[in-house]
């Protein structure tokens, strides 16, 4: 499989929780990027994807607008973001990112499932050089020759157009996200985003095939998943069962 099938594959594998609980994690963040940026989305720019994303994933409307009044209102908790990189089982690389509100608490709630797995939580930065902070938007089709000439004419800095089992990929730096949306939209009418992320990408991936491994890093993951300030996993593992 292509690089756009592992992108896909590994999205899933962030935060992949209970409904109760993702719609928690989207409420947290839609109240820090709106009390950050302003809670109208059509002058905060990063509140309406969010918003957009939050839709897709079935969050109920309340949920939205409650974070979002409580930004407007100026009351509630004071989060900040916090990031944390490793090598996780079997030597996968790790971004864990998080908003917190209790730095202390969230170091050590993080840290556990690093100890509890034999693995090892590193410094800033030691592995977030391995990963390319990218816009991926993927859509039905197979011309990507139409889709790159779309973006090129609406002047997108574009990293990669990829075709694979009729559905395109488009990757671009994080940077290019609204331009590149946008020209697709106006390019292609009805056009439906299946993907619609800003993601770290890892630039290599590693296989586990261990029994034993793929229990560790299962078990890694439910364990940072269940961690109440952890926002969103990245890595760069492909489990082979």
């Amino acid at each position: 499989m292509g690089r756009a099938f592992e992108v896909r594959k590994n999205a899933m594998a962030k935060t992949a929780a209970a409904k109760t609980k993702v719609n928690s994690k989207y409420g947290k963040e839609i109240y820090v990027v709106a009390k950050n940026g302003g809670p109208d989305p059509e002058t905060n720019l990063s509140l309406r994807r969010l918003i957009d994303k939050a839709k897709k994933d079935q969050v109920p409307a309340h949920v939205i607008d409650k974070a979002v009044e409580k930004a407007a209102g100026g009351a509630g908790e004071d989060y900040a973001a916090a990031r944390y990189e490793g090598y996780g089982p079997a030597n996968c690389m790790v971004i864990v990112d998080c908003l917190t509100d209790n730095p202390n608490r969230t170091i050590k709630d993080v840290r556990l499932p690093f100890t509890k797995t034999d693995s090892k939580i590193g410094s800033p930065g030691c592995v977030a050089h391995m990963f390319d902070h990218l816009a991926i938007l993927g859509f039905d089709g197979d011309d990507d020759e139409a889709v790159l000439e779309a973006l090129m004419m609406a002047d997108v800095d574009v990293t990669d157009v990829e075709v694979e089992d009729g559905k395109v990929s488009v990757f671009a730096p994080h940077t290019e996200y609204y331009k590149a949306k946008t020209a697709l939209t106006e390019a292609f009418e009805g056009i439906n985003f299946e993907v619609d992320e800003i993601t770290f990408v890892p630039q290599t991936h590693i296989e586990i095939t261990d029994a034993d491994d793929i229990a560790n890093f299962e078990k890694f993951m439910g364990m940072l998943e269940d961690c109440d300030d952890v926002q969103n996993i990245y890595h760069n593992a492909i489990v082979k069962n």
